[in-house]
């Protein structure tokens, strides 16, 4: 008969050690997940309706347009520009860091690409001399300001895209302007609540005056779900207080 020597048991110190082994690899594949692929994001204003409204949480495809310090948590200068992909096409609705304050991020619709002459006259906006077609769709609710009723206007563009944007009426600082010429590397965003959107009509300080490709962290792609005004992570008893109509909704 051969005798055994027994299997001696893990002390609490290595089981502790493996345990937090464990969770570090995990978060690393987790910030991994968020620099290279997706990554998602809150709605915290109204800048967007009607296409994307306060609660939103969406997710962004950082892959599409490449990669930049942009990408990283806090926009570290670790190189300039973007490395393997693309400038965004026009209409793409876009999140990008504030040049002021890299911690901070912003979502918004590319108006204007690199080269472009960009122009609102009445409210109407013109790419190189040419007016960007739009539909009366009747007055809407504005969420955030029940006391608001915005016009809808469908707009399309020469591609085919089409999206919503909001009209609170004539004379709204915004409504006409000078003509914005985009340098090289820039990109000019509009909310599409015209008159309730801070953007590249306005310089960086005020709006955000002219995106670097290299403050842009990537295309916004679907709400995967939305709460109600009010609710948030501090407060469980709100957590079931959804817009359910809004689940997996593409981001036109």
């Amino acid at each position: 008969m051969t005798d055994t020597a027994d299997t001696p048991k893990p002390t609490l110190l290595a089981e502790a050690v493996d345990i937090l082994r464990t969770v570090a690899i995990a978060l690393g594949v987790a910030m991994l997940f968020r620099i290279v692929a997706w990554q998602p994001y809150t709605i915290p204003s109204s800048s967007m309706e009607p296409g994307l409204a306060t609660g939103d949480y969406i997710v962004v495809a950082k892959f599409a347009y490449g990669w930049s310090r942009a990408s990283f948590p806090f926009a570290p200068p670790l190189f300039e520009g973007r490395v393997l992909g693309s400038g965004p096409k026009r209409g793409e609705v876009v999140v990008f860091r504030d040049r002021l304050d890299p911690g901070k991020t912003l979502i918004k619709r590319v108006v204007g690409l690199p080269g472009d002459r960009v122009r609102v006259v009445g409210g109407v906006v013109s790419v190189n001399g040419v007016a960007i077609p739009r539909e009366g769709m009747g007055p809407a609710a504005d969420k955030d300001d029940p006391d608001v009723h915005p016009l809808r206007f469908d707009e399309r563009l020469p591609d085919g895209r089409t999206y919503v944007t909001f009209d609170r009426g004539a004379e709204n600082p915004g409504d006409d302007t000078g003509v914005y010429l985009v340098p090289a590397g820039g990109y000019f965003m509009m909310g599409d609540n015209r008159d309730n959107s801070l953007d590249s009509r306005w310089p960086a300080g005020t709006g955000v005056g002219f995106v670097a490709a290299q403050d842009i962290v990537g295309r916004a792609d679907r709400v995967m779900v939305s709460w109600n005004q009010g609710a948030g992570l501090l407060k469980p008893w709100t957590w079931l207080d959804l817009q359910w109509d809004r689940f997996f909704k593409p981001i036109r």
